[in-house]
């Protein structure tokens, strides 16, 4: 008994001290695991420390932009006429980069309207730009020359041009009828206006002939026509349209030959 009783009391001491034993490894990995977690969190945060620096040197290092109506209008306001020169001649972004196209097309508006643009840099930009509202600017400008270049310009829409047909500089009102883009009704009020020169009656009485052989047959003659019995046509001029290919044009080339 005394032996059975000892072994069985020593076995029931075993099994009561077994789980204890067996605990006591488990807090340890749990605190082996908690010093892992505490031991992963540091390279964490120091991550995200250098993240937050790489970011803020990335801020640090980008371009200020300012913002595209401050740029407006301190360039509308300008008297800088070197500065304006350099943004005048300044070559546009590839059309691809649409935010700084537009923003470059948008600045440019600005520079044309500002009459301190050395007046070669407006007139560079009349003859060049195919912009609207640049172009609309500069048709209004104080410079005939500048003016001129606008009517000049293949990329005018055609009521732009046709506009400056009624300019009061008859440079201006030339180029502007000589321009493919200017309407037929446009070119026909120049062909009847009394006050047109010899030079531009001259370039108006080709049209549909030797000049734009492919202009419409009909609109094309009644130019013509309206040259022949314009007071101011030369007899030079007349003598060609009476042998024009157009009936009515022949008969009012004939009509004033005979006056």
């Amino acid at each position: 008994m005394t032996d059975e009783t000892m072994t069985g009391e020593t076995t029931g001491v075993d099994a009561v001290d077994a789980p204890m034993t067996n605990d006591q490894p488990a807090v340890d990995g749990a605190d082996a695991r908690g010093g892992a977690d505490a031991t992963a969190d540091v390279p964490a945060t120091a991550n995200t420390d250098d993240d937050t620096a790489t970011a803020a040197g990335a801020d640090a290092d980008a371009p200020h932009v300012e913002p595209l109506t401050a740029t407006y209008e301190r360039l509308r306001h300008s008297t800088d006429a070197a500065e304006l020169h350099e943004f005048a001649r300044r070559p546009l972004p590839d059309r691809g980069e649409q935010a700084a196209f537009s923003r470059a097309t948008a600045l440019l508006e600005a520079v044309a309207g500002n009459p301190h643009t050395p007046e070669e840099d407006r007139v560079f930009l009349a003859s060049t730009m195919p912009f609207p509202n640049v172009l609309v600017k500069l048709s209004e400008d104080a410079s005939p020359a500048v003016r001129e270049a606008v009517a000049a310009n293949a990329d005018d829409k055609n009521w732009l041009v046709g506009r400056l047909t009624k300019d009061g500089i008859p440079a201006v009102r030339d180029e502007a009828l000589r321009n493919k883009r200017t309407s037929w009704k446009m070119r026909l009020e120049g062909a009847q206006d009394p006050d047109m020169d010899v030079d531009t009656l001259d370039f108006l009485s080709r049209l549909g002939a030797e000049l734009e052989p492919d202009a419409n047959v009909v609109l094309s003659s009644m130019v013509r026509r309206a040259v022949a019995l314009n007071p101011n046509a030369s007899q030079e001029i007349l003598e060609r349209l009476s042998t024009d290919s157009s009936d009515e044009v022949v008969h009012a080339a004939r009509r004033r030959l005979a006056q």
